[in-house]
Parts: structure tokens; C-alpha cells; sequence
């Protein structure tokens, strides 16, 4: 045949002759428009798959990651309590543990519930006394103060309010709080509430609106007064390098310290929190994945009707000298080109979503004039997105796996084709 291209005897897989005849056969013509319109569906399918599992799997990380930090930037990593005896030796705890290896800070603190009001409005708050030299050092805090100062905290004997809570009781740096809790004073009528003004001497936000609207710190001492802790503290929150080598912390702690205390860490006060999130993440990564497989038999249907469509082709192309393994390989590169660009295209469009996902939050609240993202119920103040390679890594792997195994049965189909049966009905 003059200009017809012949398979070269002895070629090996995947040659230029099996490449050619594929990428025929993915070209549309007005005939095969059909079998194009399926592998069109498929390359969409796949690749808005993959951007979906991509943009998702990158969310649930910014929670876990972004929820870490809110939550152990002012809670710590692990808390020491005492037992049997007051807490008086808090200092000497705090200091002994600070000496331990992967110790960033041990801080003591005096904890309360109480309730804080002004002229505009009320809350209940956690209330947390806090050495000035100690408040400084707590990540969460100290980096995010937005208005006033810590410096001088201890001397004014002032509280410092996260900024949610300053905006529902109507206050600024310099305005006034009162701190009221129900086991004040003993009198000879029984216990009275007590109840102190003290003015706000700085704002801060943490990001986490549970938090901001939580927290208020004052000076170790006055904490001391205001909740009958004489020279004793609740409890001391240590901040670790590795929060994964809480069990290593835990040794070195009892072969050091002999006191009794007890020793609780961010595992399990928080286990159940974030053994949610990564239910949740789970869930959703199994349930976006059947977009893949959905995608994954379109290109079955596709590919079994191109083989129908191109029996004479194949069987013509027998009978010229291509071999089953030639006809099964034109056919897979066909499912696997199909499955490469629409996971190379997911791929592009899930990163670009992820790396700007807040910024497009924002495009779409301006223009639809709505709130995406409720920082009140969702705790974060922004969107997060942290793409982690690995598990795009393995999105990706996944993906071309399915393309390939859902080529594999029409291909086969395609290879045993029998050329004479195949022009005789022709």
C-alpha cells in the first residue's frame, strides 16, 4: 500500500507504529464523534476528580495544621498537675522541667472559670493567671497582640482579652472589665461572689474565634488573690519541639521529677478532636475517589465502542502483520493518554485552587455578597491549604492505575478479534 504506514516487523512495544495508530484513533471525526463526546466525559471526569481529591485532601491538612497550632500555641503540649498536696512548688516543678531535653517552656499557670461584663454586654470566660516573663513566651499570645502591650503586664495589673471577646463586651485598650466569680470571700453569711474591675491593657487574636472569645489573662499574683489560690498554681503547661514524642517527654519527666503529679498531654484532650477530623478526611477521600472510578468506566464504554466502531480497522491491521500484543498496547495507550492528560490537567487545576483557595473564599464573598467560611463555625479565621506531596503522590498513582486497569478489558477485547471473522462480516 503506497504512503500507508506498515508495522515494522520485530518493533518493540510500544512503538512509533502502535503510538501513531492510537493517536489516530483519538483523533475525532464526524463519524466516531460519539466514542469522542465518552472520552471527552472521561478526561473531564478524571481530571475534575483529581483536582477535587487534591483542593480536599489539602483543606483537611490546613485544618489539622492550622487547629495544632491555635490550640497547643496557647494550651501546651502536656500539663502537670499535682497530687496529694497543694501545688505550691510550681516554681521548682517549672523549672526542672524547662532542664529537660526537647523542653521549649514550662509555664505555671492559675486557672478559673469566671464571668466578665461590661456597660454593653456579658460572657463567661476562662480566666488564666500568668507570669509577664511566661505570657511572652506563649506563641499564641505574644505573636498575635493587635493592640496594646504585654510589656510592663505584671506591674499594671491589668488583663489581656482576646479580640472576639473585646468586640461582644464593647471594649478597647484602656477601657474596663469586671471579673466576677461565685466563690469569692468567706463572710459570716456564707461565701460571697467576688467580683473586681480591671482595665484591658492589651487585645490579642489568635485566629481561632473559640479561643478570642475565651481567654483572659492577668498576672500570676492577682490570680492568685482573685481565685483564694494562696501561692499555689493549677496547673503547668509544657511546650515541647516534637509534639510527637509526648511518651519520650513522659519518661524523662519521672526519672527527674519525684513529686506525684499527674501528667496529661494534647493526645488526650484533644484525641477525640482530631481523631474526627482524620474520620472525616477519610470519608471524604473515599467518597471523591468515586468520581476517579466513575471517570475510569466512562473510558470502558468509550473504548469498548471504539473497538466495535474499528473492527475492520483492527482486523486489516491482523492481516498486515500486527500482532494481538500490537493491537492490545494501541488500545492502552489510548485509555492511558486519556488518563494521563486528565490527571496531568487535574493535577494543575487542583494545586492552583489550593495554593490560592482563601483568595478565591474572598473573590467569592465580594461578589456574591455572602460568607463563605464563618470564622464562628468553623474556628479559623481563614481558609488553610496545605498540599502535601505525598498524598498527591499517591492521588496521582491511584488515578493512572485506574485509567490503566479500565483499558486493559477493551484492549484485550480489541487483541482477539479473529481478522477473518471480522472482514467476513464486513
Amino acid at each position: 500500500m503506497n504512503g500507508a504506514a506498515e508495522p515494522a516487523k520485530g518493533a518493540g512495544a510500544f512503538s512509533a507504529f502502535e503510538r501513531m495508530v492510537a493517536l489516530r484513533y483519538l483523533r475525532a471525526r464526524r463519524a466516531d464523534g460519539f466514542v469522542s463526546v465518552i472520552a471527552g466525559f472521561s478526561f473531564l471526569g478524571i481530571m475534575l476528580g483529581v483536582a477535587t481529591l487534591i483542593v480536599v485532601t489539602a483543606v483537611m491538612n490546613g485544618f489539622h495544621r492550622e487547629l495544632m497550632d491555635k490550640i497547643m500555641g496557647v494550651n501546651g503540649h502536656a500539663f502537670l498537675q499535682a497530687v496529694e498536696t497543694p501545688f505550691t512548688d510550681w516554681d521548682a516543678i517549672a523549672s526542672q522541667t524547662e532542664k529537660l531535653p526537647g523542653v521549649k517552656a514550662a509555664i505555671p499557670m492559675v486557672e478559673g472559670a469566671a464571668g466578665i461584663s461590661t456597660q454593653f454586654g456579658q460572657s463567661g470566660v476562662l480566666a488564666r493567671g500568668v507570669r509577664e516573663k511566661d505570657l511572652v513566651r506563649l506563641p499564641g499570645v505574644a505573636a498575635n497582640v493587635k493592640s496594646g502591650a504585654l510589656k510592663g503586664f505584671d506591674a499594671a495589673g491589668g488583663v489581656a482579652i482576646g479580640q472576639r471577646l473585646a468586640e461582644t463586651l464593647g471594649v478597647g485598650v484602656g477601657d474596663k472589665v469586671s471579673l466576677l466569680i461565685a466563690k469569692g470571700v468567706q463572710t459570716p453569711f456564707g461565701i460571697a461572689p467576688r467580683i473586681k474591675a480591671y482595665d484591658v491593657v492589651a487585645i490579642f487574636s489568635i485566629g481561632m474565634s473559640e479561643f478570642d472569645n475565651v481567654f483572659v489573662y492577668m498576672p500570676l499574683a492577682e490570680a492568685q488573690l482573685f481565685f483564694n489560690k494562696d501561692k499555689e498554681a493549677t496547673v503547668v503547661e509544657v511546650f515541647v519541639d516534637d509534639p510527637e514524642k509526648m511518651d519520650e517527654f513522659r519518661l524523662n519527666f519521672e526519672k527527674t521529677v519525684e513529686r506525684p503529679i499527674i501528667i496529661t498531654d494534647w493526645r488526650q484532650r484533644n484525641k477525640t478532636f482530631f481523631d474526627t477530623l482524620q474520620v472525616e478526611k477519610n470519608i471524604l477521600f473515599i467518597i471523591l475517589t468515586l468520581i476517579v472510578i466513575v471517570a475510569a468506566f466512562n473510558i470502558i464504554s468509550g473504548l469498548t465502542m471504539l473497538v466495535k466502531d474499528k473492527t475492520q480497522d483492527v482486523a486489516i491491521l491482523r492481516t498486515m502483520g500486527a500482532t494481538r500484543g500490537a493491537v492490545l498496547r494501541v488500545f492502552l495507550i489510548i485509555g492511558a493518554s486519556i488518563g494521563v492528560m486528565g490527571t496531568l490537567a487535574g493535577f494543575a487545576l487542583g494545586l492552583a485552587i489550593a495554593k490560592n483557595l482563601d483568595t478565591i473564599r474572598l473573590g467569592i464573598n465580594k461578589l456574591f455578597d455572602a460568607n463563605l467560611f464563618p470564622a464562628e463555625f468553623y474556628f479559623l479565621s481563614r481558609l488553610p491549604a496545605i498540599v502535601d506531596p505525598r498524598e498527591v503522590g499517591a492521588i496521582v498513582a491511584m488515578t493512572l492505575t485506574l485509567a490503566i486497569l479500565a483499558s486493559i478489558y477493551p484492549a484485550w477485547k480489541a487483541a482477539s478479534l479473529d481478522p477473518i471473522e471480522a472482514l467476513r462480516h464486513e
